[in-house]
């Protein structure tokens, strides 16, 4: 069995990492790799919670050589919107979209003409890659030629897989893509794609009674499995296709930068690990995929060091949202690993445990080893924050909702964080971070129901039943365990005017052509009365 890394280890790295002579900057554009986990708890990764259970010594040591951001944020409780904003620096509510894309559901979410992070870097000279989920929507097409846009078997049985897609990855900035459409081994299609089109399309139903069958084995649809898909195999395939880029740009293309967004199917449900990662460690099937999902990234910066490209490279690592409902349970009560550890709430949830996300970022030369931010960040920043970097003019009509957080990055750490911070649930249920304060513009979690089932269990007292939203004092109480909304009418009332205004202007950031009326700009800051 796999043991958590000794303490030793650890500072072992924290006195090579500083070993290491730290450069005042890079002599060309960084290349940059983007990873993204699914469903992966702040309390998932050792380096974030010192009670995990599961040992994730790629992560940890990546904490130790680089940055840990103790306050950052997916923009939404779950996949598509997440990733939606992550792509183009805009929260997904904007766009009036509900729910979640599953089987051949679509059109793209990201509008055609709206810029997005792979095309403003493939435009700056970058070489774009993307291997893995991409879940914001594909259209594919009937015999007939007619777009289908649907979830479901039956939606699935109609495609036409001799027709492209006109609105997948390849369409939205990437050279390259080779994933899966949504969710790979939940979704009703399970396949790959390569490019703009399914090369080796799915002949028959998923016999789900060939699959492991274990407390963490369910969310699985009886969709149309393709004969070069293995549902146990998918997360190496993603990490072999992103080997495969890197060890090929080292070789024919190393003077360009390139980026690469890794988008891992773990750790979703169903918890599926490879053969050789089961019964790696001493607690169950989901962390053995927790421990997988560390080993990739471990590969990938096996990879990159050997390439040599490792000192002119950003990495950054996230994950979408909080961990999952059935995982927490069952995690919980069978091996007292709380992934969702310490926040309240979990995936779908707008309580910190549906959208506050394990966050690092390393960058050999730039970043200073053992850093760790407490300012708070949003994945809608990495858009803001990339542009900074390689120095391209953002567009007002774009990222509408992303600041720059390389300050951060370059070790000032007291630098003033986002003014606030926008959340959103699966069913729109939107929030807002200034500060101390946290403002939910909804009752309950705005996802999940506590109200009966297993999460009554962790049904909190609701000692104002009749208030309209929620306040918390997230310094005096992480836990969001007192509601405040009665006792700060003043405080309550500013948030909600600052949602509703940013609603009102489509924008959380300031207009990057400012206008004559400087106190709209200062409102949209966030300027203004109330405590902060």
């Amino acid at each position: 069995m796999v043991g958590i890394a000794p303490l030793r280890l650890v500072a072992f790295f924290v006195l090579l990492s500083h070993v290491v002579p730290f450069v005042n900057a890079a002599s060309k554009p960084p290349n940059i790799i983007l990873i993204l986990a699914d469903d992966l708890g702040f309390g998932d990764v050792g380096c974030f919670n010192p009670d995990s259970k599961i040992p994730t010594p790629n992560l940890d040591r990546l904490a130790v050589e680089g940055i840990q951001f103790l306050d950052a944020h997916s923009p939404s409780t779950v996949c598509t919107p997440t990733r939606y904003s992550l792509l183009t620096g805009r929260m997904a509510f904007r766009t009036g979209y509900r729910g979640v894309f599953t089987g051949v559901g679509g059109p793209c979410l990201i509008e055609p003409d709206r810029l997005t992070l792979p095309e403003m870097l493939r435009q700056s000279g970058y070489r774009t890659a993307m291997s893995g989920k991409w879940h914001v929507g594909m259209t594919f097409f009937d015999r007939q030629g007619k777009p289908i846009n649907q979830g479901g078997l039956e939606a699935v049985q109609r495609v036409d897989y001799s027709r492209p897609s006109p609105d997948g990855p390849m369409h939205r900035g990437f050279e390259q893509f080779f994933g899966t459409v949504c969710c790979p081994t939940t979704d009703w299609l399970y396949a790959y794609v390569s490019g703009d089109r399914i090369p080796i399309p799915p002949e028959g139903l998923l016999d789900r009674d060939q699959m492991p069958k274990h407390p963490w084995s369910f969310d699985n649809r009886p969709g149309m499995l393709a004969s070069d898909f293995d549902l146990e195999e998918v997360d190496l395939v993603f990490l072999e296709k992103s080997q495969a880029f890197l060890k090929d740009h080292a070789a024919k293309h190393r003077e360009e930068p390139f980026f690469l967004f890794h988008s891992m199917q773990a750790v979703h449900l169903p918890s599926f690990p490879s053969p050789r990662f089961q019964g790696k460690t001493s607690f169950g099937p989901h962390a053995d995929f927790i421990f997988e999902m560390d080993h990739i990234v471990g590969e990938l910066m096996r990879s990159l060091r050997e390439t040599g490209m490792d000192q002119n490279t950003l990495v950054l690592f996230t994950s979408d949202n909080g961990p999952e409902v059935g995982t927490v349970i069952e995690m919980r009560e069978r091996h007292s690993h709380d992934g969702a550890s310490p926040w309240r709430g979990m995936k779908r949830d707008n309580w910190e445990g549906g959208h506050r996300v394990p966050t690092i970022a390393w960058w050999p030369g730039i970043i200073e080893a053992g850093q760790r931010s407490s300012q708070t960040i949003c994945l809608t920043d990495v858009m803001a924050t990339i542009a900074e970097i390689i120095d391209a003019e953002l567009p007002d009509d774009a990222a509408e909702d992303s600041l720059s957080f390389l300050p951060l990055m370059k070790g000032k750490l007291d630098a003033s964080g986002r003014p606030y911070t926008l959340h959103q649930t699966i069913s729109l249920a939107l929030a807002i971070r200034k500060g101390k304060w946290k403002y939910l513009h909804h009752q309950g979690s705005g996802g999940n129901s506590y109200l009966k089932g297993r999460l009554s269990a962790y049904a909190l007292p609701n000692r104002v039943p009749n208030a309209v939203g929620q306040l918390y004092d997230l310094q005096a109480d992480p836990g969001e365990t007192t509601n405040l909304y009665d006792e700060y009418p003043e405080v309550v009332a500013e948030l909600r005017q600052l949602l509703e205004l940013s609603i009102a202007r489509g924008r959380s950031v300031p207009r990057r052509e400012v206008p004559g009326d400087s106190t709209t700009v200062d409102r949209l800051n966030g300027a203004g009365g109330g405590e902060n």
